[in-house]
């Protein structure tokens, strides 16, 4: 198994801070609630593995994870403090510093989104959706759908709700439909569908994946906690890429539902797609993120509408736990 590597230690000591991320508690390990976006699968993988291997044990750290879902509104649960840390999207938190709401990104573990476009074998580019019924759900309306109306020149007239159920696509041939590349895009190959997809990162879609998303106050007054919690929480990505079968386990305890062949697909489709270890990652460790590719979001979201140009987006994220960490494999 390779090794880990980090900022060395005496690069670390200049800094109080990654000081802070590398001791080792002397007292009770520190609680953090950690909150998913969605039922345990392979895209929290690093988390479930940093728990079942003890990397977040190590750092002193006593870390609980709820699936979110749904019906589970991630930033209502952040601000009314009843998670400290929660998987979200950019854009949302975008639009949630527009609302005034106090939340902040502190590292970005996807670098690209695992969200595209499923569709039947006969669409061979996202050029041919013009005639297609396109399956969006609610979230996807106020996130993808309008970068993918305005790139191709779609319509919302072509747009039907997406209920988390592929049975409408497999029926139907004219029928596109949103998913994810670690998830439909394998239960459609199950289904005996002869399919293609798009990912729309590669195709220019610039926001990030799943980001951590904490509250100012966390950070000011758990700022060690929640450096080690960064550290911690991309060492276990890289231990999860490598070996994930301790993180599986634990998945399919808060999952019964999830099989380990639709597992070992996720894994392998975030290892190809590079979503962890791609983009600004691969030279500046992983969970970066940068101003210049936050602005790319917020640049799309102004001219989609989405948000006010006068919106101080740069409250949205600060790179303080990710700028000297070099997590990488």
């Amino acid at each position: 198994m390779k090794s880990i590597s980090r900022i060395p230690l005496s690069c670390c000591v200049l800094s109080a801070l990654i000081s802070g991320v590398v001791s080792l508690p002397a007292h009770a390990d520190e609680k953090i609630a950690l909150l998913t976006s969605w039922y345990a699968q392979a895209e929290q993988g690093g988390y479930y593995q940093a728990l079942a291997t003890g990397i977040y044990k190590r750092y002193g750290l006593d870390v609980s994870i709820q699936s979110g879902g749904p019906q589970v509104n991630g930033m209502q649960l952040l601000l009314a403090k009843r998670a400290d840390v929660i998987i979200g999207y950019d854009l949302q938190l975008l639009e949630s510093v527009q609302r005034g709401f106090q939340a902040k990104a502190i590292a970005a573990p996807f670098q690209f989104d695992p969200q595209g476009l499923l569709t039947h074998a006969s669409v061979t580019s996202l050029d041919g959706l013009k005639d297609k019924t396109i399956l969006v759900s609610s979230s996807g309306q106020s996130t993808w759908w309008p970068w993918l109306k305005a790139r191709y020149q779609l319509s919302d007239s072509q747009v039907r709700p997406y209920t988390f159920n592929i049975q409408p696509f497999v029926a139907d041939e004219n029928v596109a439909q949103q998913a994810y590349v670690s998830s439909e895009v394998f239960q459609a190959q199950k289904a005996g569908v002869k399919s293609n997809f798009f990912l729309f990162s590669e195709h220019g879609y610039p926001p990030y994946g799943g980001i951590l998303i904490t509250r100012p106050d966390l950070i000011s007054s758990r700022k060690e906690a929640m450096a080690k919690f960064v550290q911690a929480s991309m060492e276990g990505w890289v231990s999860y890429l490598q070996n994930p079968a301790a993180g599986n386990a634990l998945i399919k305890k808060d999952n019964p539902k999830m099989t380990d062949d639709l597992l070992a697909w996720g894994v392998q489709q975030i290892k190809e797609h590079h979503l962890i270890d791609g983009g600004d990652a691969a030279t500046q460790g992983w969970g970066t993120m940068t101003q210049g590719r936050w602005q790319k979001t917020r640049d799309f979201m102004v001219n989609a509408k989405l948000l006010d140009a006068g919106t101080d987006w740069k409250q949205a994220y600060t790179t303080e736990f990710v700028d000297h960490m070099q997590v990488k494999p």
